[in-house]
């Protein structure tokens, strides 16, 4: 018999309901390696039982963030996406011309909270960050150098 994954058994043992439609949810969400919508993992789950309820997805995927199993971010896409847990954190450079990602290490925004914590007495969550900008590559073709663009 498989192992249960990290969310169910998190889920189990806080005595929430393992409902088959959260059980779906949580395999979405766990298939991925990268980011998903609650529109896609609404769509994959209807796929296979048509009587779910979008809010339904999002009642659980609250409750995922709630419980600190799911991390959202928004990649500027107009939508917010999500990735469970057990990807750790990292974080993300988008380019707002071309729309590409580049994955950034979490050690690299260490300096940031403790400057943060330093000067301001603040402790940032930087659990999954975008930085939007742009890339070496639009930046090289000239893309988006008004005045709030350039180095």
């Amino acid at each position: 018999m498989p192992e249960p994954s990290d969310m169910v058994g998190k889920l189990s043992e806080q005595r929430y309901r393992l409902t088959p439609q959260r059980l779906m949810i949580l395999a979405a969400i766990e298939a991925r390696c990268d980011h998903i919508s609650a529109e896609e993992i609404y769509a994959q789950v209807a796929a296979k039982y048509p009587h779910v309820n979008i809010s339904t997805v999002y009642r659980t995927l609250e409750l995922l963030k709630r419980l600190n199993l799911v991390y959202e971010i928004d990649l500027g896409e107009g939508r917010i996406r999500y990735h469970a847990e057990k990807s750790g954190h990292h974080h993300h450079l988008v380019c707002q011309n071309c729309g590409s990602e580049i994955d950034v290490d979490e050690a690299t925004l260490s300096p940031l909270h403790a400057a943060l914590l330093r000067d301001y007495g603040f402790s940032a969550e930087l659990r999954h960050v975008a930085i939007f900008g742009l890339c070496e590559k639009c930046r090289r073709k000239g893309a988006g150098s008004g005045p709030a663009m350039k180095d």
